[in-house]
């Protein structure tokens, strides 16, 4: 048997259905990546996406070569590169593991009809979720729009399947060998080399994955329900960009938690590890809601926000994409997602409100900016996130919370340390005044060489006044919806 294995978001070998099933049968094996965004539109990896998925897919063709296995890469329709490459080496299946997103699902509908009408035998496979998005459903047989339940019903009812074990080894095709193509004919990577941050901030790939994995289990999970917030610390998993391109399973995750005997012997250990497997399932919601509602990713789940009075001054998005509000904790998360190509969760809360209530800017705007700028641009998880904050979409109660970025910042950052490493023209500003320059009188700011609305910009909008705007705009949705 011959099978031709279409490789997407799924860049590992372990907790690999599709793979498995590939080498479960005894099969000669042939991996292929193909580049056609054409099919992800709107939704086609952005740049900083686009810097990660080719350092990963070095990553996965040196993983591949050790087990004397290549990784075919190809650009153009997927359908009839897949159709060409199927013929080529006589294939008896194509097989893949399953996509969620809107455009990878009417694209892999359209990939499935073009191979079976050409005669092939198609096998799908469902990795990648700790719960399948269409088994999931409420008591009435819908979609859940709640957390709470859709969480207890996942992990009391349902329970997560095992992982997978990796392929101790791949079977080639015995006497084809196709040429592999270049990852640099695909262009990824930037001609103008502005991703070195990012380079400097990571290691993509499955190993680095694992890597990570280790280093949070052996320190940061103990102390995650005490620091996930505060973006000074070194207190989240930095998981997300190797889960978005399945460098590693939530079920691997999942798995490495709850085997864990030092997390189970300790009652707080597991208390830390039990609030992480919530943001997991966090994650699982999103790509629940996607599912089940795809055109919310351009358009609001609570129709009464399609009449919001939205703003759309060009100057102020600006501002607030370059880090230079004039609002520290704001700018701090704008330059490290400039910079490095991810923000601290906490932050992009914070971020995310200022946009929408602060300025009161289109919550569309701020998603295309993070599927730009994001090296883990997961749409579902983009997608609930923002709609979330702007309090339109689902859960969002209470939808009218207006972040106050300076409360925020003495609460989360209150010695300044994510301030100052992101923000270091106001970075000898004592502690009081760190986080609301603009209320630091004169001689302070010169002792710390600070001059605003020159060396820092002084605040583009009064949050007070913002925050009464924004609340007299959602109080009139909020009676709409009534």
């Amino acid at each position: 048997m011959t099978i031709l294995y279409w490789i997407r978001n799924d860049l590992r070998l372990d907790d690999n259905a599709a793979l498995s099933y590939a080498v479960q049968e005894g099969a000669h094996l042939l991996i292929v990546w193909v580049w056609d965004p054409e099919a992800e539109k709107p939704w086609a990896p952005g740049a900083a996406s686009q810097t990660w998925l080719d350092a990963s897919l070095r990553e996965l063709r040196n993983d591949l070569h050790a087990k004397q296995q290549q990784l075919i890469v190809r650009q153009g329709d997927s359908a009839t590169v897949l159709l060409k490459l199927a013929h080529d080496i006589n294939a008896d299946h194509v097989v893949w593991n399953d996509c969620w997103e809107p455009s990878g699902r009417r694209r892999d509908r359209a990939v499935h009809a073009a191979l079976k009408a050409a005669g092939l035998d198609v096998k799908t496979f469902k990795s990648g979720l700790l719960f399948d998005p269409e088994s999931v459903t409420n008591k009435q047989g819908g979609p859940y729009q709640v957390f709470t339940p859709f969480w207890k019903h996942c992990v009391d009812t349902i329970g997560v399947s095992a992982p997978l074990k990796p392929p101790r080894a791949l079977t080639p095709l015995p006497a084809i060998k196709l040429p592999e193509g270049t990852i640099d004919e695909i262009k990824l990577r930037p001609s103008v080399r502005w991703d070195k941050g990012i380079h400097e901030a990571w290691a993509p790939g499955e190993r680095h994955a694992h890597e990570r994995l280790k280093q949070f289990l052996a320190n940061g999970i103990k102390r995650y329900k005490d620091q996930r917030d505060c973006p000074g610390e070194d207190g989240v998993s930095r998981l997300s960009p190797y889960l978005h391109f399945g460098e590693i399973t939530p079920s691997r995750i999942w798995d490495r938690i709850h085997s864990s005997k030092a997390l189970q012997a300790s009652g707080a250990a597991a208390a830390q590890a039990d609030a992480f497997t919530r943001q997991l399932c966090w994650r699982e919601f999103a790509h629940h809601l996607l599912y089940h509602f795809p055109d919310t990713t351009d358009h609001p789940l609570r129709p009464e926000f399609n009449d919001f009075p939205w703003n759309t001054n060009a100057s102020m998005l600006e501002a607030w994409q370059k880090g230079r509000t004039g609002y520290p904790i704001v700018d701090a998360g704008m330059r490290e997602l400039w910079q490095t190509g991810w923000m601290h969760n906490r932050v992009r809360m914070i971020v995310a409100s200022f946009l929408t209530k602060d300025l009161m800017i289109p919550w569309q705007e701020g998603t295309r900016w993070f599927w730009d700028t994001l090296v883990d641009a997961d749409l579902a998880n983009n997608t609930l996130g923002w709609q979330w904050t702007a309090g339109c979409g689902a859960d969002a109660a209470p939808y009218f919370r207006v972040f106050n970025p300076v409360s925020q910042g003495n609460r989360y950052d209150p010695d300044g340390a994510y301030v100052r490493r992101w923000v270091p023209e106001i970075a000898d500003l004592p502690d009081p005044w760190i986080h609301r320059p603009w209320e630091a009188a004169g001689d302070v700011l010169s002792a710390a060489g600070v001059t605003l609305g020159d060396h820092y910009p002084k605040p583009i909008v009064d949050h007070a006044a913002a925050r009464t705007r924004a609340l007299r705009a959602y109080d009139k949705v909020k009676k709409k919806g009534a």
